[in-house]
């Protein structure tokens, strides 16, 4: 049996920390693995600590270079995408991610879908000295990432609703 709680682990290129923070695990299925993240949960962020202010669900898709993020209002982003390694699990209980500093957002107000943090991912490319496999996945991640966002692909659709409303 899964473990109901999961550490999610996310780190940059060069190994520093980026995120880390206990997740409770609401779900399986053909998309990847579902966690809920309610308010008031201690994570830490840049490695300071840090308290989660809005709730939200995390998407850890099985075997692609991306997870997502769902929020609830008053959250500006509806999804919010991180252009990441594809997860690594260590047992059930806890999973490892490396953030490619791209992300892919859709706006609550208005639906619109933006690539972000381009202008970081073309430093740390430097900087880390990503391999060009990882560019190039990273690549078709976010292109992929920006129509399925604005198209009503699923999960980005109506899927992740029922998750977020075990959370919020």
């Amino acid at each position: 049996m899964p473990s109901d709680v999961v550490r999610v682990i996310y780190q940059k290129y060069d190994g520093s920390a980026h995120r880390d923070y206990p997740a409770r695990r609401l779900a399986e299925d053909d998309l990847g693995v579902w966690l809920g993240v309610t308010a008031g949960t201690s994570s830490i962020y840049h490695g300071r600590p840090s308290v989660e202010q809005i709730p939200f669900v995390l998407l850890v898709p099985h075997h692609a270079w991306w997870t997502g993020m769902f929020n609830p209002p008053p959250r500006t982003s509806e999804v919010y995408c991180d252009i990441a390694s594809p997860a690594r699990w260590e047992g059930d209980d806890t999973v490892h991610l490396v953030d490619l500093d791209l992300d892919v957002v859709r706006r609550r107000a208005t639906g619109r879908v933006e690539l972000r943090d381009e202008d970081e991912f073309a430093e740390h490319r430097v900087r880390y000295g990503y391999p060009p496999d990882v560019v190039a996945e990273a690549e078709v991640a976010a292109r992929w990432l920006l129509g399925a966002l604005g198209d009503g692909t699923e999960p980005f659709a109506t899927s992740y609703r029922k998750w977020l409303a075990l959370v919020v």
